[in-house]
């Protein structure tokens, strides 16, 4: 499972408000899965309102995306701190035009792992 930084946030009752985080996601084989902070997030194919993925538990929409060079990851009418995970912090560094992290735009937090298994048995339910 190869590992990619991203920008994701939640687009459902939030609009371009809603919570964002920059961390290192995992991706399914197929690329279609994202497992991130504790969800599974899988590629809507653009039929989504708002995002262009959606948790398979619930059906939150989230917005997923690479992270942008001059850090504007945000919706230009969104607003709020981005959480970043405090062990992509380097990595985010490196590939942005800044050296430190604006404690006004940045929060740094701990993004937990994902039960991949948990997500795999979920989806490979059988149908009653």
């Amino acid at each position: 499972m190869k590992s990619e930084l991203r920008y994701i946030e939640l687009k459902s009752g939030f609009g371009d408000n809603g919570p964002a985080w920059i961390g290192m996601a995992e991706f399914s084989k197929t690329g279609r899965t994202v497992y991130f902070n504790g969800k599974a997030l899988k590629n809507s194919n653009a039929r989504g309102i708002s995002g262009n993925y959606y948790d398979i538990e619930n059906g939150d929409e989230y917005w997923i995306s690479g992270v942008k060079k001059n850090g504007t990851d945000r919706h230009w009418a969104g607003g709020g701190k981005i959480m970043i995970d405090r062990k992509a912090v380097e990595h985010y560094l490196s590939q942005v035009d800044f050296k430190q992290l604006d404690k006004n735009r940045f929060e740094l937090v701990d993004i937990k792992p994902t039960d991949k298994q948990k997500f795999a048995e979920l989806e490979n339910e059988k149908i009653e």
